[in-house]
Parts: structure tokens; C-alpha cells; sequence
């Protein structure tokens, strides 16, 4: 039975890429067109994939059940724990954006916040570099994380092989 509070593991990076390109649309459209109150979706979809991965996320929903499959591109399996922290920390920073532009009327803070989630979203989505998913390796290795948390994360020969 499947739950809803569950993040996936393991995590297609092929959708987890393109969630990051949608997300940067949105941060560009908030800092280019100064559309702050886009700042409330970004924020409730950061939090929706960190507590269900796609499923209460439009935007998780649209890559995974639409985007993603019509793709010519086989998946590619990547450990989930990286994945939620980095959305973790999309969160932690979109919320806080969201809470100081709507209830403190700090925008320029708020821009600054989504201008961070501008650039680790372009990483991800152009270069598939994840800064939260290495933060979290490094968080790892220095024993903050224990290693339960993510086995293949600890012993790369746990890791999932790619289903074709």
C-alpha cells in the first residue's frame, strides 16, 4: 500500500531535472516580471515535495505523469534522501521568502532568497548538479547524517539499477 507522506526512493533524476527547469520558469518570472505573489506556489510546492515527492505538487505531477514519459529518454535512478533534502532546503528557503515578503513586506530579502533558488535550480536542471544532494553527501561523510539514512548514499554498490 502506498502512502501519501512518502518520498520516493529511488528518484528518476530525469524528472527531478526537469521539476528543477520548471522551478527556475517560475523564479525567473517572480525576479523578472517582479511577480511576488508567485512566491506563495513556489513555496507550497517545495514543501509539497518534500513531504510526498510529486504526488501533491502540480508541477511534480505534470513532469512525472506527463512531461517525463512523453521524453525519449530512459530514467535514471538516484537515491531519494539527497533528492528530499535538497527540496528540504528549497523549502526552507521559499517559505522564509514567502513569510518575510507576505508577512513582513521584506521583498528585497525575499527576492534575494528566490534569486538563491534561481541559481541551485539552473544547476540541477542544466548541469544536473545538485547542491543539496552534495551538501548532503558532505553531511554525510562528516557523520551528521548516519549512514541508515541513505544506505546506497553510504555504499555505492547498493546502488539501484536503472529499469529500462
Amino acid at each position: 500500500m502506498k502512502t501519501l507522506f512518502r518520498f520516493p526512493n529511488p528518484v528518476n533524476e530525469v524528472s527531478a531535472r526537469l521539476v528543477a527547469g520548471g522551478v527556475v520558469l517560475l523564479t525567473l518570472v517572480i525576479l523578472g516580471f517582479h511577480q511576488t505573489w508567485l512566491i506563495a506556489p513556489l513555496a507550497y510546492g517545495f514543501a509539497a515535495r518534500v513531504a510526498t515527492g510529486p504526488t501533491l505538487s502540480p508541477l511534480g505531477q505534470f513532469v512525472t505523469r506527463v512531461l517525463t514519459p512523453a521524453l525519449p529518454v530512459a530514467p535514471r535512478l538516484v537515491p531519494g534522501p539527497p533528492k528530499r533534502f535538497a527540496q528540504g532546503i528549497g523549502a526552507t528557503l521559499s517559505v522564509t521568502a514567502a513569510v518575510a515578503h507576505f508577512a513582513f513586506g521584506a521583498t528585497t530579502f525575499a527576492l534575494v532568497l528566490v534569486a538563491m533558488i534561481t541559481v541551485a535550480a539552473t544547476l540541477e536542471s542544466v548541469f544536473g548538479f545538485c547542491l543539496g544532494c552534495k551538501a548532503f553527501g558532505l553531511l554525510m561523510k562528516a557523520g551528521v547524517i548516519p549512514p541508515e539514512i541513505c544506505a546506497e548514499c553510504a555504499d555505492l554498490t547498493l546502488r539501484h539499477p536503472v529499469n529500462a
